[in-house]
């Protein structure tokens, strides 16, 4: 439920202006006279595959009061909305495709709402090519026309950009560079010799210069490619695929990420730590399995409960792509998961053992029907709604069909994996101890494929120092497994 307090009046009665079911997302904004809610809650008791805005008049506002903005339009995701006093700001998503669009606040009157985006004029702010994702920033102030967003990409540092929304130019307010200063050369590459003597005369490349290079893209040296994947029942799965231009041959070695839970969109921003594994010819591969955000709610819960194996399949399908294809050659696949993304790299390796050379397992959710089983641990009613209620007798059989520990096969060779936990994380230590003991008792020995287990307990993402010495950890680990072979 969500009630509005008159702030010059604070005591005054609450107004109740949106009541909604549980597990709902839901905002509301006030601009001139006008409520705004934007929302995911079912509508007229239909669910809703995406988010959808409505707008009330504040004098008279109330559960039964709010109508829509926009027609809702084919393949068209409204992934998030922000305000200030002269515009409001779409971030839309069309397939893989971003878009950032800009609206005039307040709507035309002679415009009559529900009305197509197209009726109110949007204005496109630029973007750069292979955007993945745009968070908007804080924006504090209400008044200014000027507006902050992060814009994501695989083969772009994450750059900090403002918009001026009154006549469409931005400017980048901070961003990692990864040019050699006043010159187009990546770091970690020796100086071209047109290079030093621009360098050496002193020359001032300002960004009109460097054209192409206002975003400070990488694109001149790491190519972004995009491919759709039938999974096992035919369902196509993106996959996205970044590689250096200079070292990209037949054969390479591969890393696939995976995550597909909790409706989160799969992080696929540039990640410096990852150039090592680049400038070294490796295929760097993200797969949007179901489970995961991007798509829709339906993509987030075929993916989710009883239906979870359609996401360990689907990550299972993009590592077959990759050898079938030549992309990555055969025995030198490595996997990478995070949380809820290492349940999802486990299953996948207990599945198919012999379709990953390593894997990379971080703070990873591997005991699931014991841990909710238990309900003191430090689970919330959301993972339950994640991954199923295992006193439910078919949910039950579900968790035990793709939990990790429940699944590693006898005497089979597994590949190399790399285990890290901490005492500090919401899922148990125990969890990665005992499914590493249980790999280690269980599957063929081969002294070329240790199954490694990294504790810690101190809180790695609080700290630089630390979080940069476990990912080079990480990264010598997957260079010395796969790169041996």
């Amino acid at each position: 439920q969500v009630y509005l307090i008159r702030a010059s009046d604070p005591l005054s009665r609450m107004t109740l202006v949106w009541e909604g079911e549980s597990q709902v997302h839901c905002i509301v904004e006030h601009h001139h006279g006008h409520l705004y809610l934007f929302t995911d809650a079912a509508r007229e008791g239909v669910c809703v595959n995406s988010h959808y805005l409505m707008q009330c008049d504040v004098e008279s506002p109330g559960p039964k009061s709010w109508k829509n903005v926009f027609l809702e339009e084919p393949g068209i995701i409204l992934e998030d909305v922000d305000f200030c006093n002269t515009h409001m700001v779409l971030i839309l998503r069309q397939g893989r495709k971003l878009r950032l669009c800009s609206v005039n606040l307040p709507l035309p009157e002679n415009i009559q709402v529900p009305a197509h985006l197209s009726d109110f004029h949007p204005l496109d702010l630029p973007l750069p090519d292979h955007v993945c994702q745009i968070l908007s920033g804080p924006n504090y102030d209400y008044y200014s026309s000027t507006m902050r967003f992060t814009i994501s990409s695989p083969v772009m540092p994450d750059a900090v950009v403002d918009y001026n929304l009154l006549n469409g130019k931005w400017q980048i307010v901070q961003q990692q560079n990864m040019l050699h200063e006043r010159t187009k050369v990546l770091y970690g590459n020796a100086f071209a010799s047109s290079a030093g003597k621009l360098s050496s005369d002193g020359a001032d490349l300002s960004s009109e210069d460097l054209g192409d290079c206002d975003w400070n893209e990488l694109s001149e040296y790491y190519a972004c490619e995009y491919y759709d994947v039938p999974s096992k029942d035919g369902v196509l799965v993106p996959l996205t695929l970044v590689y250096s231009r200079k070292h990209k041959q037949e054969g390479n070695p591969g890393l696939l990420h995976g995550h597909g839970a909790y409706g989160e969109i799969l992080d696929k921003r540039w990640r410096s730590e990852l150039k090592s594994l680049l400038d070294r010819g490796w295929v760097i591969a993200y797969a949007d399995v179901r489970g995961g955000g991007g798509y829709g709610k339906e993509w987030h819960w075929d993916g989710a409960r009883t239906k979870k194996m359609n996401s360990i399949y689907d990550f299972v399908s993009c590592g077959e792509f990759l050898l079938e294809k030549g992309i990555i050659q055969e025995n030198k696949l490595a996997g990478w998961g995070y949380s809820a993304g290492g349940l999802l790299v486990a299953s996948a390796i207990n599945t198919r053992p012999d379709l990953f050379r390593a894997a990379v397992l971080k703070v990873p959710f591997l005991d699931v029907c014991n841990t909710l089983l238990h309900p003191i641990l430090p689970l919330t009613a959301i993972d339950y709604e994640e991954f199923g209620f295992p006193v439910d007798h078919e949910e039950f059989l579900s968790i035990k069909k793709y939990s990790p520990y429940d699944n590693i096969q006898k005497d089979v060779p597994y590949p190399a994996v790399f285990v890290t936990s901490s005492f500090n994380t919401r899922f148990g230590v125990w969890e990665a101890a005992k499914w590493v003991a249980k790999v280690r008792e269980l599957t063929q020995y081969d002294p070329e494929r240790p199954v490694i287990l990294n504790l810690t307990t101190d809180v790695v993402e609080e700290s630089k120092y630390l979080e940069t010495k476990e990912l080079a950890t990480e990264t010598a680990f997957l260079i010395k497994m796969v790169n041996n072979t």
